[in-house]
């Protein structure tokens, strides 16, 4: 099926995004969100087709699955949004030339924003808020695992965008089929940027076969470094934080790395981590540290594919260094420069992770669950950059625009 028409209705569609006043967007939006609540029992029904579809112990099912609370938490977003000042039209840059001309630099929409993603129903609700809020139109190709939840959101989503005399192709949801995904990864003309969100071989997917320059969100393997000077009461609360709080996100601990002078205190670090139900695959020494300690069952000798993996599931690696610089170069090696942190009381050893690690967010004492756009005070995000052009880390309003210089003269030509 040819869905290029799609693409150029949307298209078409941005460019009415240009004249909404600020007011009338911050409208739009609390307008969904109002909306959204309204409508929970019709969004969570829908939401049980996809579920019912799905394994439970499929990493992805908590991801998919809406709730009355995980709605009111989407709609509060929003509402956020809404609240936060665009950046639309800022100076970045303001200067008079020699020969008289005026040149500014100010913010701009990118455009036209294509998201791919797997089963996130929530994605489709950041994403237009996000669009709307900084004047972009916005291309929406969710997974196939989600096509009833996606379906019921974006039905939402024009529905306001109509009432409020917006053309409702300003938010287009592609049909969730392969064809899609490869029309969207070609859409050159149409598509400003293609943003990825799910797993790492979705993200591989889409950065190597689109045509449309692409931001990359990588998949979260993280590391947290409890060095040989960490408070263990911290630790014990940061580490179980970081593993057990929602284990299907991209920022949930994946390696915990230990310097072998705290190998005593591993059981009690761990202990937290037991009670939830975490599986550990341990190396040599902190195997040893845990056996008799740690449940038999939920304890398994380490191997080389334990490291440099998101689990995205109740399991958790355990590496043993015997400095930081030990713990850095493992970082390094296994890391895809999403979110690492340090737990130490030493400040010379934070600020020497902090300075070295390379990732797009760095922690000192603090879970990495605090990687998203909405505890960053941005509202919501449309993802977590971990490239370097463009954007990196949690990508917000900011990170939804471009610029374009504007020059204004009195009849200024260039010498010949």
């Amino acid at each position: 099926m040819d869905i290029t028409y799609l693409f150029e209705q949307t298209r078409k569609a941005s460019r009415q995004l240009v004249s909404l006043q600020a007011e009338e967007v911050n409208a739009i939006l609390r307008a969904v969100a109002e909306a959204a609540v309204a409508k929970t029992p019709m969004l969570i029904s829908e939401n049980e087709k996809d579920l019912a579809r799905m394994s439970h112990d499929d990493p992805k099912y908590d991801r998919l699955k809406l709730t009355e609370k995980r709605i009111q938490d989407i709609a509060n977003d929003m509402l956020n949004v809404a609240k936060l000042t665009s950046p639309l039209g800022e100076v970045l840059l303001q200067k008079e030339l020699p020969n008289g001309l005026q040149i500014s630099k100010l913010r701009v929409p990118l455009g036209v924003i294509g998201v791919i993603y797997e089963a996130r129903p929530n994605v489709t609700f950041d994403v237009f808020s996000l669009c709307l809020k900084t004047g972009n139109a916005c291309i929406l190709k969710g997974g196939s695992d989600a096509s009833f939840s996606n379906q019921a959101i974006i039905s939402i989503i024009q529905e306001v965008l109509q009432e409020h005399e917006v053309d409702p192709n300003v938010a287009t949801l592609l049909p969730p089929d392969r064809a899609a995904t490869e029309a969207l990864l070609q859409a050159v003309g149409f598509v400003d940027v293609l943003i990825p969100r799910g797993s790492q071989a979705l993200i591989e997917y889409v950065r190597q076969n689109a045509k449309v320059p692409v931001i990359e969100t990588g998949a979260g393997i993280v590391h947290t470094y409890f060095d040989e000077t960490a408070d263990l009461e911290k630790g014990k609360a940061i580490v179980s934080n970081a593993k057990t709080r929602r284990v299907s996100v991209c920022n949930a601990l994946d390696c915990l790395v230990l310097h072998q002078d705290r190998l005593q205190d591993l059981p009690e670090l761990a202990a937290p981590l037991a009670a939830a139900g975490v599986e550990v695959f341990a190396d040599e020494a902190a195997f040893a540290a845990l056996k008799g300690h740690y449940p038999q069952q939920l304890l398994q000798s380490a191997a080389a594919e334990h490291f440099g993996t998101e689990f995205l599931a109740m399991r958790l690696s355990i590496k043993t260094v015997q400095n930081l610089e030990q713990a850095l170069e493992h970082i390094a090696t296994y890391s895809s420069r999403h979110s690492e942190a340090i737990i130490s009381e030493s400040a010379e050893h934070i600020e020497q992770f902090l300075n070295t690690v390379d990732a797009a967010a760095v922690y000192a004492n603090a879970s990495t669950a605090f990687t998203d756009g909405a505890q960053f005070g941005l509202g919501a995000e449309i993802g977590i950059s971990t490239q370097k052009l463009h954007a990196r880390g949690p990508m917000g309003l900011e990170e939804l625009t471009s610029y374009k210089w504007v020059v204004r003269g009195t009849g200024q030509t260039r010498p010949a």
